[in-house]
């Protein structure tokens, strides 16, 4: 089928394994009429196949994105714009990586789980809304996490100073911090980054939320553990959620239970029109303490629209409302 016969695009950032698979899985299923694209950086599993053979329709595509270079997202926008895809309905940005050890760097020079999670993210949306690919009612769904909020004690909690400084830490930082607190500061941006807009597109038809998936057990975001670790999330746990749910916590469970969840956010009627809003799983939830400063807030959109904008007359465009 032409991407014309199509009425919108749902366009999934890391929707070809895990809870993303499953997410974009529920929402192809439910909007046939919809042209899903999932786009990451790799698609070893061939995610858009197996969904379309699976639902027995053609409506899934795979578009690459490495959201770890801004020239990269650059270019992707760029072979957006000529594909002719309908205008996009609902944007999930939901794809992320975690790094356990190290600091690692994007090609721009940011830490890497701050530049993928949160860079990366902004600058495709900014773009996107620049070149009109965005619908005038678009829904906006943030993949953001419980490890934002150090009352929830799933670890190391974030350790929030400035943008510039958790892009670009100094070696007094680099030897504090380890990768799981800076995996979680990279989510406190997205709650941060979530606030900020949805202020500035309050006077619009957009929606903007954020989403708490859980703890996933059987996931790939722990690839980068130490072999037990990952030995415990890939192989344990998902066979004792149940009663890891009992024990430990409510808030976990399978990336199929998580990616649903997801799609019941972004295409839903129950979270159409709320903007500003934070779930946890299908539940509306209060943010971090530190995630509703508005100084916080507005540190972030400011390095961020600058970080990201290649010259004076794009950061106006991006720095605009509505």
């Amino acid at each position: 089928m032409t991407t014309q016969a199509y009425n919108s695009t749902i366009l999934i950032t890391g929707g070809t394994q895990g809870m993303g698979y499953h997410t974009s899985l529920s929402i192809a299923k439910q909007r046939p009429q919809s042209l899903v694209v999932i786009a990451s950086r790799t698609d070893s599993l061939d995610a858009a196949t197996q969904i379309n053979k699976q639902l027995k329709q053609s409506n899934v595509r795979y578009v690459q994105l490495d959201l770890g270079s801004l020239a990269k997202v650059r270019k992707f926008v760029g072979k957006w714009k000529g594909a002719g895809y309908p205008r996009i309905e609902v944007l999930v940005l939901n794809a992320a990586v975690q790094i356990w050890g190290d600091v690692n760097y994007t090609d721009d020079g940011i830490e890497k789980q701050f530049g993928v999670n949160h860079v990366g993210h902004a600058l495709l949306y900014h773009l996107l809304q620049k070149d009109g690919c965005l619908g005038e009612h678009v829904r906006i769904v943030i993949t953001s996490s419980g490890v934002h909020d150090p009352r929830e004690k799933w670890g190391k909690s974030p350790d929030w100073t400035t943008a510039e400084e958790i892009a670009r830490p100094d070696e007094a930082s680099r030897k504090k911090r380890d990768g799981m607190e800076r995996y979680s500061e990279s989510k406190v941006a997205n709650v941060l980054w979530m606030y900020a807009l949805a202020k500035r597109v309050r006077h619009s038809q957009k929606t903007v939320v954020a989403f708490d998936p859980g703890l996933m057990p059987g996931t790939g975001l722990q690839r980068d553990a130490n072999p037990v670790v990952k030995w415990m999330f890939v192989s344990l746990f998902p066979l004792v959620i149940p009663l890891l749910q009992k024990l430990y916590r409510e808030n976990v469970h399978s990336p199929k239970e998580s990616g649903e969840s997801l799609a019941w956010l972004a295409v839903g009627q129950e979270g159409k029109g709320k903007s500003g809003a934070y779930y946890e799983a299908r539940r509306e939830k209060e943010t971090s303490v530190l995630s509703r400063r508005e100084d916080k807030q507005e540190d972030l959109w400011r390095w961020t629209v600058d970080f990201v904008a290649q010259d004076a007359e794009e950061r106006v465009k991006f720095d605009g409302v509505d």
